[in-house]
């Protein structure tokens, strides 16, 4: 199986450079928009569109060949997309333009790209620091997509592929809980704390208001500062939770490769909709909303792809209610949890880990997957316990109810 990689490279052009690089993100736009109103809004397949406008294209927008092939598969991909949420293509912006080996190629000798513009052919200096140069060392990328980003630079998408290793297959399985408080509790106690990114939330959620308050009271002049202010301060928090996941991910992931293990998270699909259906105050409200839990299992998983760990996603029902000794329902208060079967008593997050983990470690063992079932029902004494029935199923992830 193979796994692309996309490096973000920085461009250095020269003035005419840059007026020919905005001069074909323009045209790229212009043809897939007109290629769009051509044909018939039905049609998905980039042959059946490059048959049709294949020649205006060329001759009315001034794109090379390739160029005007680039423009049919862009339109054709951008259709079956929009067909998912129901959503027709309405248009398309002079922001990026897609490059093939044809009209693109990576020149490692004086870091440069060599990329096919409306002129002709350019040779552009890339900006780019340590963990770029590594990568692309000694690699001849196929693909590129050349953009324009919001501070009005020019920057190269290089896509490199590899093949990634056959996953590690193994019974030890390292449980991981999600949660707010703690962002990631392992079922071998490992933890880190979201103190600091709630902390940055609070922050920059106080000054977002506090500069709100201004817009509506200040001038033109005021209200366009405060709206360039809040982009900055919007790409500041959403780069420091990336940092945050990026490190969170790679340090489970190096461990299970460390320890021949798998990594079972929860599979935490449809959490927003569940919980904002709950009455909570505002300040709740926001910081669940700001979770950024999708994000982490996104890097986990493709973090874990390129370095041959296999991860797992499990139902969560019942992990942080269910006492991992002896399987009964037990008493969650705060960040403690208390079984009153057996006693055992501790950290809420690291029985729902290990919970989590014996869960994973049932999908690996049986053919199929599993189905865990979950009744419950109170002893003579009245107390509540659980009734956990283990079964094969044909679904290949693990499912609770209860």
């Amino acid at each position: 199986m193979k796994q692309t990689l996309t490096l973000v490279c920085k461009l250095q052009p020269t003035p005419e450079q840059a007026f020919s690089i905005e001069a074909i993100l323009q045209a790229f736009a212009d043809g897939c928009n007109f290629a769009n109103e051509t044909v018939k809004p039905k049609v998905t397949n980039k042959v059946v569109i490059q048959a049709e406008v294949y020649e205006q294209l060329r001759q009315k927008f001034g794109l090379s060949a390739n160029q005007a092939v680039r423009v049919c598969a862009r339109v054709a991909a951008n259709r079956k997309t929009a067909k998912l949420p129901n959503k027709p293509v309405k248009t398309f912006k002079p922001t990026s333009a897609d490059y093939d080996a044809r009209i693109f190629a990576f020149r490692e000798k004086d870091w440069s790209v060599s990329l096919t513009l409306l002129g002709g052919r350019e040779h552009i200096k890339l900006d780019v620091a340590n963990y770029q140069k590594g990568k692309l060392a000694g690699r001849k990328p196929t693909s590129a997509t050349l953009c324009k980003h919001q501070d009005g630079r020019y920057y190269i998408n290089i896509q490199l592929s590899d093949e990634t290793p056959e996953p590690i297959k193994s019974n030890n399985v390292i449980g991981v809980d999600f949660g707010r408080r703690d962002i990631a509790v392992t079922s071998q106690g490992e933890k880190w704390d979201g103190k600091t990114i709630q902390e940055t939330r609070d922050k920059f959620s106080a000054v977002r208001a506090s500069l709100q308050k201004r817009v509506s009271k200040g001038t033109r002049t005021t209200r366009r500062r405060v709206r360039n202010i809040l982009k900055r301060l919007s790409g500041r928090e959403r780069r420091y939770q990336s940092w945050l996941n990026h490190n969170i991910s790679k340090n489970l992931i190096e461990t299970a490769k460390t320890q021949n293990a798998v990594v079972a998270i929860e599979d935490l699909t449809g959490i927003r909709e569940r919980t904002n259906q709950k009455p909570r105050n505002k300040t709740e409200r926001r910081r669940s909303n700001s979770w950024a839990f999708h994000q982490l299992r996104f890097f986990l998983e493709y973090k874990g792809k390129r370095e041959g760990v296999e991860v797992i996603a499990v139902n969560p029902d019942y992990t942080s209610q269910t006492c991992h000794a002896c399987n009964h329902i037990g008493l969650r208060s705060d960040k403690r949890f208390k079984c009153g079967n057996c006693g055992w008593h501790g950290d809420a997050d690291l029985n729902g880990a290990i919970n989590i983990s014996k869960l994973g470690a049932v999908f690996v063992s049986l053919p199929g997957g599993s189905n865990l079932s979950c009744s419950l029902n109170r002893d003579d004494s009245g107390l509540l316990k659980d009734s956990l029935r283990l079964c094969v199923g044909e679904s290949p992830r693990a499912s609770a109810g209860g």
